[in-house]
């Protein structure tokens, strides 16, 4: 008797790729392009960098569809190096919003590459030529949500948390009657943050609590993100993206389809090869857009809390609205591999 072996393997495998899936997706999510809406400090590190540009080479794919960036590095020159990576894949279009915190306000090692001229013109095309002349985030934020369907929209936080908390303070205006709060509660189905961390990381003199980076310098817009998100959260801390580092040989030989390349310019001049870079603002993208891939896997629910200090520490809930990510060896090997496939892909013509 011959069995049909293929059909016999269908409801497993349905029921493993089901688990596999964040407890706030849904499976006919992935059927879609997402709605995303990057938040970054770009400028600060590469790895922002990295990440815009696998968000585009997944829109090619027709799986997700930027709506708009926003900044939390108050840098003028961080707008024009955003608005010249998204001009490199077609889409100088996109709106790009800014804060005005104060904070981080240097320049950094790449984002001036956008003021970089070959001859008479920019070596990266764009147009936004400062963020002077930018839409302040919140304004970006608020009409990016109101004009997206109900629950579709993912946010990819992977700088600060200031602009996000300051969009849950947003009043009613022309763009939409809701306040904050009730504008994210309607749009977002899932906030996807490069933020904290939670297991000890290894040091020089044994592991240690780590306070991580996009928490620390804005404390407090992270506590009332944590507090008050109404929404799902998933948070991808420190101790991710340092597991699965970007390897420099990517850097050295994928990128020469061009010859300027506005990520491996802005890796090099960040910090040149042989440097591995950890992976911490991509691995929020990519469990974003791809959330029943198995790349990862979820701690329970829970509620994350952000202590004065800014240590991260998370207490499981059966209603929380927080996740975590883990890793597993054999996860590292895809998530580094899909990571360098996606951000090294050639722009669609």
């Amino acid at each position: 008797m011959m069995i049909d072996r293929s059909r016999s393997l269908v409801l497993p495998l349905l029921l493993v790729s089901l688990c596999c899936l964040p407890a706030f997706s849904n499976a006919d999510d992935e059927k879609r392009p997402v709605p995303l809406i990057f938040d970054t400090d770009i400028g600060n590190d590469v790895d922002d960098v990295l990440a815009l540009g696998m968000i585009h080479s997944l829109q090619s794919r027709g799986e997700c569809e930027l709506l708009a960036v926003t900044i939390t590095k108050d840098d003028p020159m961080a707008a024009p190096f955003t608005d010249a990576v998204n001009t490199f894949y077609g889409r100088g279009e996109i709106p790009i919003g800014v804060c005005r915190s104060g904070v981080t306000p240097g320049t950094g090692r790449f984002n001036g590459l956008a003021s970089i001229k070959d001859g008479d013109e920019f070596r990266f095309p764009h147009d936004l030529e400062s963020g002077k002349d930018a839409p302040d985030a919140v304004t970006v934020l608020r009409k990016a949500l109101a004009d997206a369907e109900d629950g579709s929209v993912v946010i990819a936080q992977v700088g600060f948390s200031t602009n996000l908390a300051d969009l849950l303070k947003s009043k009613p205006d022309d763009v939409s009657p809701l306040n904050g709060t009730a504008l994210v509660k309607k749009k977002v189905r899932l906030l996807s943050a490069m933020a904290g961390a939670f297991t000890k990381i290894s040091g020089s003199k044994g592991p240690y609590d780590h306070k991580e980076y996009n928490i620390i310098k804005d404390i407090p817009a992270a506590q009332a993100l944590a507090t008050d998100w109404p929404t799902p959260i998933l948070w991808s801390g420190f101790e991710i993206g340092l597991a699965v580092a970007y390897p420099h040989e990517s850097i050295e030989q994928d990128y020469g389809y061009v010859p300027h390349h506005p990520l491996a310019e802005a890796y090099i001049a960040y910090n040149p090869p042989p440097h591995n870079r950890p992976t911490w603002d991509l691995t929020s993208v990519l469990i974003a857009v791809r959330p029943g891939r198995d790349y990862f896997g979820l701690s329970p629910r829970g509620t994350v809390t952000v202590a004065d200090d800014g240590l991260t520490t998370f207490a499981p809930a059966e209603d929380g609205l927080h996740q975590y990510l883990t890793l597993t060896d054999a996860q590292k090997i895809r998530v580094v591999e899909t990571l360098v496939l996606l951000s090294s892909e050639p722009p669609k013509q």
